[in-house]
């Protein structure tokens, strides 16, 4: 990637975002105008190795959209450290974001999932054992935000907090669905419920 395109992709990034050339100097270590001058005057040329390794943690996208190498035979996945409760929600705003994983790209087109839309996130709680368990790290697309006749089980933020649910269409709204019977179904308004992505994959530790 040339220095023109790392700018570009890094003035996407701020945009997506929303933050700031003195908030990723600070990440960085440098002086407030450092960024700005990278973007805006084109000094340094490339940003530094470590820079632009931080930068894509920071984000919590693959190294690659800044112009890091991907690693031979995988493609890297965004990947946010917070657990989508399986339990009683966890608020938004513990969201954190960490180094992506990575996944082979033969089973991303089994899936049907773009690496560019695919995010991994870990469960916390029991609520929807036994299909999912705590711990469990799931591959949400989240270019599947509709929930269609047959459901199926989606990443959401709801009165304020990020859970995984099993999702069907209700009257009057949207059935969000335990399959852990412990847990108690509930209709809501279709409007409130944000949909960030469908569960397309589950990683688990055998122990």
């Amino acid at each position: 990637m040339d220095g023109s395109a790392q700018r570009a992709a890094l003035a996407a990034l701020m945009e997506e975002q929303g933050t700031s050339f003195a908030e990723l100097s600070r990440v960085l270590g440098r002086n407030a105008a450092y960024l700005q001058q990278y973007l805006r005057r084109g000094s340094p040329r490339l940003l530094a190795e470590a820079d632009r390794a931080r930068l894509a943690r920071y984000f919590g996208v693959p190294e690659a959209r800044l112009g890091g190498v991907v690693p031979e035979g995988l493609v890297e996945i965004a990947r946010l450290d917070v657990g989508a409760s399986a339990g009683p929600g966890r608020i938004a705003e513990d969201e954190a974001r960490r180094r992506p994983g990575a996944l082979s790209p033969a089973l991303l087109r089994a899936l049907g999932v773009r690496a560019e839309a695919g995010s991994m996130i870990r469960v916390d709680g029991d609520s929807m054992e036994p299909t999912l368990s705590d711990g469990d790290e799931i591959l949400v697309d989240r270019d599947r935000r509709a929930v269609k006749e047959r459901g199926g089980i989606f990443v959401i933020r709801l009165d304020g907090a990020l859970m995984v649910k099993r999702l069907r269409i209700a009257m009057g709204g949207v059935e969000v669905v335990s399959d852990n019977p412990a847990y108690p179904p509930r209709v809501v308004a279709a409007g409130a419920v944000e949909v960030i992505g469908q569960v397309a994959w589950l990683g688990r530790a055998l122990v």
